[in-house]
């Protein structure tokens, strides 16, 4: 359990980092006329994120939730690929990257990176993650809940994303 609440913390650790640089990426949009969209959503995506951090703990500890070897360590490999992928993009989107859904007028839509396949890669981390951190050590009730609370969400977040992408860049843009 030592190494498994280690993992966690450090993921944790990875969302206080993210945190650093969405403040950063803030004031640069901000400075730029970038206005956000969806403040009344992102309450309930940190409250989300947080439990499900203190879910996987907790789970694990109180229903004395087993490691199993197999589930184990390929959930494991699915994490360390979601965050990859998740810092790929925030290295992509740079300065406009951020945990709040903030759009700079004028600027073309991103399409290099793993944009170029998907137009929301980053939650496609998120579910990875959401589902796989859990299961590393069984913690299966966590990964439920927090993957249908989490669809929900995404469907409120990627619905209020895609309309101010819409209003705020060039017709037909793309860099």
């Amino acid at each position: 359990m030592i190494w498994y609440t280690a993992l966690v913390l450090a993921v944790a650790g990875e969302r206080v980092a993210e945190l650093v640089v969405a403040l950063r990426n803030t004031r640069w949009s901000t400075a730029r006329g970038g206005t956000e969209a969806g403040r009344g959503h992102y309450p309930a995506m940190v409250a989300l994120h947080t439990g499900l951090l203190a879910g996987c703990l907790a789970e694990v500890r109180l229903a004395d939730r087993p490691f199993l070897p197999l589930l184990g360590w390929t959930m494991l490999g699915v994490v360390v690929a979601a965050q990859a992928l998740r810092w790929w993009c925030i290295r992509t989107l740079g300065r406009r990257w951020n945990t709040r859904v903030i759009v700079v007028p004028g600027l073309p839509l991103v399409d290099g990176g793993p944009y170029r396949w998907l137009r929301h890669p980053n939650y496609v981390a998120v579910v990875a993650e959401g589902l796989a951190l859990p299961l590393v050590h069984g913690a299966w009730v966590t990964a439920a809940v927090f993957t249908v609370l989490n669809a929900a969400l995404l469907v409120i977040r990627i619905r209020c994303e895609d309309a101010a992408l819409a209003a705020a860049a060039p017709a037909g843009a793309r860099t």
